[in-house]
């Protein structure tokens, strides 16, 4: 594999549009495919962007984890759940559309049809381009493409997952989002799908302690309900983990917290260019959290106060 920095001036060019879209009041629109039962890191990485005022969410898409050792049943059933539980407490209305149950098959029609992979077909043929944020297994993006192959072109994935080595171009595929659906994987590498990738080697920077994080967003209820998470989980007990999918969508909502670098994959990986993160300013992303979290949840007292303020 070729791996050649992008061009500061591109980059530059990027976060100057992206600036002057903000302050000509242009939101930015995209759907968010997130296998939210299956770790900690999905709560806090959605609140990231649900919160943002800057984006605007069109679809929350449920992700299945079902191939994991630890899979609960029906994993997407599970995710589309927490889904709603979360919009519940941040009072927020998006719609949550269910994704595949499982993998895609291994013969004849191998997609997953479901609602998430036909919305993602709706928007891709009513609009220009479409951004997906995928913070799981590929399964409802790669189905969608299967289904309509024509629609490749205009989708961009952001995703975590593989781990890079940038000193050797070596990519490996042994992870856990991979692993949850390699076909999903392989087909989009191989399609016209813009793909943006953040290695889990480069993400586990985002590695934080239990008692850190409690006393930085325990002092409102949406942190309270984050840390609750934490505690709640299988392995609730651990004293630090890595919030993975935070360092995807802070990366995403604001690029200049991670750096990336451009792949030319080898002829088995598609044998084309992909953006991959080679690096994030872990503590930058959490300072970050920790401003939008308190933000969005004085702007949520202020919605309650309306509320309760007679006409």
């Amino acid at each position: 594999m070729n791996l050649k920095p992008v061009s500061v001036r591109i980059l530059m060019l990027v976060f100057f549009l992206s600036c002057s879209a903000l302050v000509l009041g242009q939101t930015r629109q995209v759907i968010v495919d997130a296998d939210t039962g299956n770790e900690v890191d999905d709560f806090y990485a959605l609140v990231r962007i649900l919160a943002d005022s800057t984006v605007e969410v069109t679809a929350l898409n449920a992700a299945h984890w079902q191939t994991s050792h630890w899979a609960v049943d029906r994993t997407m059933e599970n995710s589309h759940r927490l889904n709603q539980q979360l919009l519940g407490e941040m009072d927020l209305q998006i719609r949550t559309l269910r994704g595949a149950p499982a993998r895609m098959y291994d013969w004849g029609d191998k997609a997953q049809h479901s609602a998430a992979a036909y919305e993602i077909i709706a928007q891709a043929e009513q609009k220009d381009k479409v951004t997906i944020l995928v913070l799981g297994a590929l399964t409802n993006v790669a189905s969608a493409v299967f289904i309509r192959p024509e629609i490749a072109e205009k989708l961009e994935v952001y995703w975590l997952g593989t781990t890079m080595d940038f000193d050797t171009g070596v990519l490996k595929r042994n992870d856990f989002n991979p692993l949850m659906d390699p076909f999903a994987l392989d087909y989009l590498l191989d399609s016209k799908v813009t793909m943006n990738i953040m290695p889990v080697n480069v993400a586990v920077d985002m590695e934080i302690d239990y008692d850190e994080l409690s006393s930085k967003i325990g002092n409102n209820a949406l942190g309270r309900f984050l840390i609750k998470r934490w505690d709640d989980h299988l392995d609730g007990s651990r004293q630090s983990r890595v919030l993975w999918d935070l360092a995807l969508t802070a990366a995403y909502l604001r690029p200049e917290l991670a750096k990336t670098i451009l792949v030319r994959t080898s002829r088995d990986s598609g044998n084309r260019d992909i953006n991959f993160y080679s690096s994030i300013d872990a503590k930058a992303i959490y300072q970050d959290f920790y401003k939008i979290l308190a933000d969005f949840q004085d702007r949520l007292k202020e919605k309650n106060i309306e509320r309760k303020v007679p006409n």
